[in-house]
């Protein structure tokens, strides 16, 4: 399993890609929704892509911006082509179908992308999530003709010889790039039937990964671990199973026993910045009285820069004076933290000791069903 920092905007909140580096991080996620707004395809277009625009040589994975239109139902009209929505900087109108999607993310350069779908709230009635579901599975239908399309004429500009395939109005600054993965999302809400339906028509039309989105919208936990586990089961084990947006430790841990490979989350970066960090037996709030005169670290096991020079009470002392330096120590230790989980996630998993991280957690399942 591994976990992507969110880069919402094309850089992870007070990180510098060394920094990111240094913590651990192997790929990062960006948002197409936010990026298309600010600063606009033209402006990363110019400066070659989204990597080197922001000085990142790992993959990317993109968000199709699906999730962020989701999040502004009172401004957004959703229609068979599309999604007609208000930007939620100045209220001006914007659209986003599948091929406005396909070709933003072609545009950033991104390693990984996603396709266009629509997410739906918790509770949201059985029939109104059906037709919502039809609509998203229309669209990865097309987000996959094109990315097609545009795997196509870059493999043939590759080697050299053209191509009487028309492109997608852009695609993409390096047309000798890679090839770009497509992941299709799997949506359903709650329901395993829709779930399954989902799975079944995104397998007959054949993606290189699969997410899991419409989960961590409201729903109880444990319904949330019964979809992702039940999802999963369906897919195959052979390509990724991304769950998209989850988050918590404990969460993280018991999705990963119930066959997830991928996690992003704002949660280690947007904590630090309201003074929290984690640690194995749970998040501390660094702001509180009680480490006014705590001069350990934040975790004294830990080997990240912030907990190898510096103790609770200094950055609480930071924190107090609303200095910068306090979020970014935070966040390099979130984030070390969050690597270091995964790391030893992987190693339990080799070593057939998933259960003991478990319990560490305080998993109420001994094991998976499946």
């Amino acid at each position: 399993p591994c976990f992507m920092p969110v880069g919402t905007a094309g850089a992870v909140k007070t990180m510098s890609p060394r920094e990111l580096r240094q913590v651990g991080a192997q790929m990062l996620l960006s948002n197409t929704y936010h990026l298309m707004l600010r600063p606009g395809m033209e402006i990363i277009k110019k400066a070659g892509g989204l990597h080197k625009f922001m000085s990142w040589d790992g993959p990317i994975l993109t968000d199709s911006g699906g999730y962020q239109v989701f999040s502004l139902a009172a401004r957004r009209v959703i229609t068979e082509e599309g999604v007609h929505f208000r930007s939620h900087i100045d209220g001006s109108a914007c659209f986003l179908g599948p091929e406005e999607t396909m070709r933003t993310q072609e545009t950033l350069g991104a390693d990984m992308i996603t396709t266009l779908d629509e997410c739906t709230p918790y509770p949201c009635e059985h029939d109104k999530v059906r037709r919502s579901l039809e609509t998203t599975l229309r669209w990865e239908r097309k987000c996959r003709e094109l990315h097609a399309e545009a795997e196509l004429f870059r493999q043939n500009n590759r080697i050299g010889r053209g191509t009487g395939v028309p492109p997608v109005k852009n695609h993409g600054q390096d047309a000798h790039a890679t090839r770009r993965a497509l992941f299709g999302i799997v949506q359903g809400g709650v329901y395993e039937d829709l779930r399954k339906r989902s799975v079944e028509a995104l397998l007959e039309i054949g993606f290189d990964g699969y997410a899991i989105g419409g989960l961590s919208v409201g729903e109880p936990i444990n319904q949330m671990y019964d979809i992702a586990e039940f999802a999963a089961s369906l897919l195959p084990g052979e390509k990724a199973r991304y769950l998209m947006g989850v988050g918590k430790p404990a969460d993280i841990v018991e999705c990963v026993a119930r066959g997830i490979d991928m996690f992003d989350c704002v949660l280690p970066t947007r904590n630090a910045r309201n003074g929290k960090a984690f640690t194995p037996g749970g998040a501390i709030n660094v702001r509180s009285a009680t480490y006014k005169d705590d001069f350990s670290p934040i975790q004294p096991d830990c080997d990240c820069y912030a907990c190898r020079n510096f103790t609770r009470a200094y950055i609480r002392h930071l924190l107090n004076i609303d200095e910068i330096l306090a979020l970014r120590l935070l966040t390099t230790h979130n984030l070390r933290f969050y690597f270091q989980l995964m790391k030893r996630l992987r190693l339990a998993i080799a070593e057939g000791k998933l259960d003991e991280v478990r319990r560490e957690f305080g998993s109420p399942f001994l094991s998976p069903r499946r």
